[in-house]
């Protein structure tokens, strides 16, 4: 167990061996949750995965698909 302190701003500081056991780097983002029995919970965050999108470019594009208005879409997304 590793002991730290709530400053008066409210923060507090991740001991050296949490950090280490989470792999956490500065900047890195950290989860925090509660559970129904009262425990908390920290891990990392996950890492957003870095995707190229620009090849995804025109891959819905039909040219005799007739434009959807949002209203049309609408219904669609209720599923």
């Amino acid at each position: 167990m590793a002991l730290t302190r709530i400053t008066p701003e409210g923060t507090a500081t991740i001991p050296p061996e949490i950090i280490d056991w989470l792999q956490l780097k500065p900047g890195d983002r950290i989860n925090i949750a509660i559970s129904p029995d009262g425990k908390v919970y920290l891990e990392p965050a996950p890492k957003a995965a870095k995707i190229d999108v620009r090849p995804l470019s025109g891959c819905l594009y039909k040219p005799d698909r007739k434009p959807v208005s949002l209203g049309e879409m609408e219904p669609a997304s209720l599923f």
